[in-house]
């Protein structure tokens, strides 16, 4: 069998689109004048429907076709429903919501749960052998649907559900080993994997609905999805120009500077920090009520101690060790009134 290669063209390249967020986040809104922006004026896209017919609370404000999907949400009518779309040659496809392939009634987890009771029954020791085993058909099903996904021609924008998500870990405090649970923020639901799979994706708070934060996205998507932007039809045109070979702008370069103090040689070998994600500051918020900090000028003025820069890493370390933050914050309004005094 011979293999042929040619010169590398960027053409009819669909994406992978995730929106991740909480109820009132804005994911259906957002999902839709993405999808609207791709396919253009006059034409549809396609939506599939797992929350009961909630997608056509906005028919009158754009055009498409709908479908629902109804329980039990299997992973395989996922992508026969998902195929079906594409071979009728949508350009963009709305899944609203993937979440429940894996966590809704019939989805992987419940299949799995099935999967115990046939192998094992009642039977608690035997359940506790068959555990792995029962992921095998779930899993199976589960990768079908994923390459189905990866398959698919058209842009696929996938809506996925938040829950806010902690982790366990021991560390030692004060010469003791200690459990502690540590807030990681809002986490899709879905399979751990999943996220690796998308394109891009974002995830959207209820504080700011449509304004998508970037989990997962690349230097050549970043001028189709500015910074703080809203997620809309302009940035669903954008989407479908690059896909098809659009010449990416260009922005002007920097005169270059050969740096010469100490300073100026740090700032350029320092690498950028992330921004702090909506996430964090949510939770950040949560840990300070707890405390008591309600007051706006109180809780400027704490995390201005705590959080001084715009920088994620700083800001898991300070929900990390929340206390330790907090007696030295303390201390700090101790001797300052102590001063003042």
């Amino acid at each position: 069998m011979g293999y042929q290669f040619r010169p590398a063209i960027r053409e009819s390249v669909g994406l992978l689109i995730g929106l991740i967020g909480q109820s009132g986040a804005g994911k259906t809104f957002s999902a839709m004048r993405l999808a609207s922006g791709i396919v253009g004026e006059g034409n549809k896209f396609a939506v599939i429907d797992t929350e009961a017919r909630r997608a056509l609370h906005y028919a009158d404000k754009f055009k498409f076709d709908h479908c629902e999907l109804s329980p039990p949400f299997k992973s395989l009518d996922y992508a026969d429903v998902i195929k079906a779309a594409d071979t009728a040659g949508y350009k963009a496809i709305v899944v609203d919501s993937c979440s429940h392939e894996w966590a809704g009634e019939g989805g992987v987890l419940d299949f799995q749960e099935a999967e115990l009771t046939r192998m094992a029954g009642d039977d608690y020791k035997k359940r506790e052998a068959c555990k792995m085993a029962a992921w095998i058909k779930p899993k199976m099903a589960h990768k079908q649907m994923v390459q189905r996904l990866l398959q698919t021609k058209a842009h696929l924008i996938l809506c996925f559900r938040a829950e806010e998500k902690t982790k366990i870990e021991k560390v030692i405090k004060d010469g003791k080993e200690k459990t502690v649970i540590i807030p990681i923020g809002f986490q899709p639901v879905c399979s751990k994997e999943m996220p690796y799979e998308l394109t891009v994706s974002f995830l959207l708070s209820s504080d700011h609905p449509g304004i998508g934060q970037p989990i997962k996205l690349q230097e050549q998507h970043k001028i189709i999805f500015p910074s703080g932007k809203l997620i809309d039809e302009i940035a669903g045109a954008s989407v479908a120009e690059w896909a098809a070979g659009g010449v990416k702008q260009q922005k002007p370069e920097k005169p270059k500077t050969t740096p010469t103090t100490p300073a100026q040689k740090a700032e350029i070998e320092q690498p950028k920090a992330l921004p702090i994600q909506a996430s964090q500051m949510a939770t950040i918020g949560k840990l300070m009520k707890g405390k008591g900090i309600v007051e706006k000028i109180d809780m400027d003025e704490f995390m201005a101690f705590a959080v001084s820069k715009n920088d994620a890493a700083l800001a898991d370390k300070f929900i990390s060790n929340f206390e330790e933050f907090y007696t030295a914050y303390n201390r700090m309004r101790d001797a300052k009134l102590n001063e003042e005094a």
